[in-house]
This record gives structure tokens, sequence and C-alpha cells, in this order.
């Protein structure tokens, strides 16, 4: 009986925690398209770097005041060794999909998106000589075929939004991949991630904005009509998306490996039928079908990870160690920043 008030718990839990996972990750990209489409603050730099200087209070106030987290620390020189490689890819993969949202629908960008679990395992295979089962292989097939079914089929494709949303999917996995060689050894959680790699983003970024939009957010202020309420819109994308690096903190350590994985995909799709219904793009059949085939590919892919990882837990005798081994550096849940 005991147990089953247990189980009980937990699953709300798992829910609570998926809904309000949901909630901060459609929201801040929602505003994020908002701000690029409505208030026509085309500056997806300074965007950014709202982001990173927002994440940067809001992950100090959470380890340093309220004490959500503790501390790990990180020794000052693996501060410049470690932590900043990673932090200048993180502000990468920030910025270009901040880019690629400004010049492509939400549904487009999430479908592109969804080709990192592809890249994830293609560069590991040419740049890092890993061997990978055909399981593996072929659970990309899907992804890789709704990606070029939803590209050719794209009614507001843009060449320049769908480059910077491919090269956000190679810098996401070159992030996971640095993060299994960089980070070794520090078994850091989404906040520790924040409040290490978000100073170092916004010093990378804050020299490159003020040079490249400068001058356009200063004419912006001055010919907008409603600058005060879309400077609000503005910072408050910034604190949500801090707050969703805390709710993926959240439902980590709530949910299971494989709800973590279809509940990713459920979110893809949740966040592409709300930004329809609000700036309703034009979507063909042909690409609605493309984007479900690469979301049932995402989680297919999941499905096969956790079953070879399961697998190399018990390992039988006759699997060849070296095959165990190979199994992609994706994080069994991944921790988005």
């Amino acid at each position: 009986m005991e147990d089953g008030k247990m189980g009980n718990v937990a699953t709300v839990r798992a829910v609570l925690a998926i809904l309000q996972w949901w909630g901060f990750n459609v929201t801040v990209i929602i505003i994020n398209k908002w701000i690029f489409q409505k208030l026509e603050f085309k500056f997806p730099l300074t965007v950014s770097c709202v982001h990173f200087i927002c994440s940067s209070i809001g992950a100090y106030i959470a380890i340093k005041v309220l004490k959500v987290k503790p501390l790990i620390e990180v020794a000052p020189e693996d501060r410049w060794k470690r932590i900043f490689p990673m932090s200048f890819v993180f502000c990468i993969n920030i910025v270009l999909g901040n880019i690629s949202l400004r010049y492509i629908p939400v549904s487009f960008m999430q479908t592109i998106k969804s080709f990192t679990p592809a890249t994830t395992v293609i560069l590991q295979w040419l740049v890092w000589r890993k061997y990978f089962e055909w399981r593996i292989w072929a659970s990309l097939i899907p992804i890789v075929g709704g990606i070029l079914l939803t590209s050719v089929t794209e009614l507001s494709f843009n060449m320049f939004g769908f480059c910077a949303a491919m090269v956000g999917c190679l810098a996401t996995s070159t992030k996971t991949i640095l993060a299994e060689s960089l980070l070794h050894g520090y078994k850091f959680d989404s906040i520790n991630t924040v409040y290490y790699m978000a100073p170092f983003a916004t010093m990378i970024l804050s020299i490159p904005a003020i040079v490249l939009e400068g001058s356009g957010v200063i004419n912006w202020l001055y010919t907008y009509e409603s600058t005060v309420p879309a400077l609000v819109i503005i910072i408050t994308s910034g604190v949500l998306a801090f707050c969703l690096n805390f709710s993926v903190f959240y439902v980590i350590h709530s949910t299971t490996a494989v709800t973590f994985n279809v509940a990713g995909n459920l979110k893809v799709a949740v966040a592409v039928l709300i930004s329809w219904m609000i700036f309703r793009n034009p979507i063909s059949a042909m690409n609605a079908v493309g984007c479900g085939i690469t979301l049932v590919g995402c989680t297919f892919y999941g499905y096969v990870r956790h079953l070879i990882s399961q697998q190399a837990t018990s390992p039988s005798p006759r699997t060849p160690r070296s095959r165990l081994e190979m199994l992609p550096l994706v994080c069994e849940k991944q921790e988005k920043i």
C-alpha cells in the first residue's frame, strides 16, 4: 500500500516536471521568435547576450544565495583549459539557434535541431573513428529522411536560417563530444554548468554584439514606439532562459531516461503546434509528415541507445569488448543548456 502511494507520488512528480519543462522551453522559443518578428528586434547576438547575462546572475543566486545546489569547485587552470573551450562552443550553439529562429519558422528550426543525434554519431565516426553497430545507423535513417523531406517541402525556406540551424546541430554535437573529454572528472549538473559557462559566453559574445549590432540596437531604441514594454519582454526571455536550465535539472532527476527521451520529442511537437497557432506560418501536408517522421526517428534512436546501454551493463560473453565501448557519446539524459 505504501509502495503504491510512493509510486503515485513519483508519477505525479514526473508529470509535473515534464509539464514545467515543456512550458519553459516552448515559452522561450515563442518569445524569442516574437522578439525577432513582432518587436522587430532583429539582433540575435544581443538577445543571446541578454540570455547569458541573465543566466549568469540566475546561476549565481541559485548556488551562492539560495544554495539550491552545492558549487562544484573547478581549479583555476581548468576553467581556462576545460571550461572556456566548452563555453565557446556553447556560445556558438546558442547564437546559431537564435539566428536560425530569426530567419526560419519555429516548426522548421525545431525539426532541424532533431538532426543532432545523427550529427553526433557521424562526427564521432568521422573524426574520432568510433565504431557503432548497425542498429544505431539504422535508427538514423528515419531522422535523416524526415529532415530531407521537411527541408524540401518547407514553404518558408531560407538558406541562411537553414545553414545556421544545421551548423548549430554540429555545435551541439561538438559540445556533447568535447564534454566527455574536457569535463572528465567533473560531475556537472545543468545549474553548475551554467554557473561556469554563462560568464565566459557573455565575455566571448559581448564585443561582437556591440561591434556588429550596437548601432542597430541604438537606432531601434530611438525609432521603436513602445520601447519599455519591448525591453521588458527581451529581459523576460533571458530570465526564462535560465529558468529553462533549472527545469531541465528538475526533470532529469524526476524521470527515467526513456521517459525523458519520449518527452523531449513530444516537446518538439508541442512547440511546433503552438508556434503555428501563434504565427500561422504555412505548413504543407508533406512538411508535417516529414516533421513527424523525424520525431518518430528520434524516439526510435533513443530507444535503441537505451537497449544497447542496458546490454552494455550486462554484456554477453560472446560480445566483443570493443563493440560495447562504442555507444554514442550522447548522455542518456542530456542536460540541455
